[in-house]
């Protein structure tokens, strides 16, 4: 089985995301609104990928598994048939976890996106250590409503007391749990199955699992995070809160870390998988979409969208440009103002300035792209590709109408609509001869003045 380099035992993970989230007010299961274009259950899935787990498996409401095993696979899911507590979902796991005797059991929220790799590596490092069951606490700056983690005076964990029925002293204590818990996994379903359901909701708390292990003569320990990497979302006020949070530390990231430039910091969003190379300089209000690697040097202007794209080093896009998914941009290439490239390689040194939209095409190296070009890739049922070659100038105004291949050093005339291919440094014409009739605008002018006359006399 894989292990962590710095751990010793197989890590499985199960992940809770069976709340209906009532709160967040939508038919989407909660775990699935995403914070920079990765679902809030993918977030906590990336974190535990660190430490190579061996097992796997998302927990799901009866309602929202389809949803769920589409946004998570090929991560298995399984069902709480009815949502009975905490316990009850992680038991729903025992048939994906049958055989996992050895090593350390996760019990993850996927709707605590910021938690941290390092906090789970140091959590699996505490249960190798000989603790039986290890808590995620932190120090809240409010403790109200949050349940107690009681240690005894080794630091060992004592006891979990809801914020409900703690005491004057224990209300006092600002260690607070936060759900997560690493358990020694050949023990984890003997603890969940004497669980019981003796309190007002009839439901099973996995919180139980300490005080069982405690009475097994297990050791439960305490590893604490910071209060905000555990931050919960249960809301869209809390979920428009996250994004921002995420938001901030990517720019953060994004200049001190990947030196990259932000003309304006806070107008530029990222997503999670968002690469930047040193000194890409990006400008106001530019959104980057999933799937986006920028080269270094590169300039991205103001008041771009790209998503799913490669842009290469030195090249220059916007402003006002969008390039969408399989579109690549080679080094100094140059996309210009409302530009819109899909699915396109353009080589280095090509350029395509000015209003125009490239579709499932490859443009060669040095060729130029005019004003208004556009690439008829599409007939209602197939997609179809267009070949510029190297140097090729496509004048102002065109139509290129795929399948169809432009050669090397090639020139279409401006306004040409073109649908065969043209050979190596031809030149193609396809438009209407242009005809001039001496006076012939005097003349529209007086037919038109006569016909206003004839209706407004025939109206009286």
């Amino acid at each position: 089985m894989p292990t962590s380099p710095s751990l010793k035992e197989p890590i499985a993970a199960v992940l809770l995301g069976a709340g209906l989230g009532t709160r967040m007010k939508s038919a989407r299961p909660k775990v699935l609104h995403e914070i920079a274009g990765r679902p809030m259950i993918g977030h906590v899935l990336a974190a535990i990928e660190g430490l190579a787990p061996a097992r796997r498996v998302v927990v799901s409401g009866p309602d929202t598994q389809a949803l769920l095993a589409g946004a998570v696979a090929p991560v298995p899911v399984a069902v709480q048939a009815e949502r009975l507590g905490t316990a009850d979902a992680v038991k729903a796991a025992r048939a994906t976890l049958d055989g996992f005797a050895v090593g350390t059991v996760f019990v993850l929220f996927g709707d605590t996106p910021f938690i941290r790799m390092e906090t789970l590596r140091a959590m699996a490092a505490a249960r190798e250590e000989g603790a039986g069951v290890v808590v995620l606490g932190f120090r809240a700056a409010d403790p109200t409503g949050y349940g107690r983690l009681i240690r005894d005076e080794g630091g060992a964990l004592a006891r979990i007391v809801e914020h409900r029925d703690a005491n004057a002293e224990e209300r006092a204590v600002d260690l607070c749990n936060a759900g997560v818990m690493a358990i020694e996994a050949g023990r984890l379903f003997r603890w969940l199955d004497r669980i019981g359901n003796d309190n007002a909701k009839g439901e099973y708390y996995l919180t139980d699992i300490v005080a069982l292990a405690l009475a097994d003569g297990a050791r439960a320990s305490v590893i604490e995070a910071a209060e905000d990497e555990l931050l919960g979302v249960d809301s869209k006020r809390d979920l428009a809160d996250a994004e921002a949070r995420w938001q901030r530390a990517r720019r953060i990231h994004a200049m001190e870390e990947e030196g990259a430039i932000l003309l304006d910091p806070q107008s530029v969003w990222f997503s999670h998988d968002t690469a930047l190379a040193r000194d890409v300089s990006v400008g106001q209000n530019t959104v980057f979409g999933p799937g986006v690697t920028v080269g270094e040097g590169a300039v991205i202007k103001p008041f771009c969208h790209l998503e799913g794209c490669v842009v290469h080093a030195g090249a220059t896009i916007g402003p006002y440009a969008r390039l969408r998914p399989g579109s690549a941009i080679g080094e100094g290439a140059r996309i210009g103002n409302f530009v819109e490239v899909k699915n396109a390689r353009f080589a280095a040194g090509a350029k395509a300035n000015h209003l125009s939209y490239i579709g499932d095409a490859e443009v060669g190296a040095e060729a130029n792209i005019g004003a208004g070009t556009i690439t008829c890739n599409y007939d209602g049922y197939s997609k179809y590709r267009t070949l510029i070659g190297p140097r090729a100038f496509i004048g102002s105004n065109s139509a290129l109408v795929a399948p169809l291949e432009i050669g090397a050093g090639a020139l279409v005339a401006a306004g040409s609509t073109v649908t065969e291919d043209v050979a190596p440094d031809a030149l193609a014409l396809a438009r209407a001869r242009q005809e001039t009739r001496d006076g012939g605008a005097a003349r529209f002018r007086e037919a038109k003045a006569a016909e206003k006359a004839a209706r407004e006399k025939k109206s009286k």
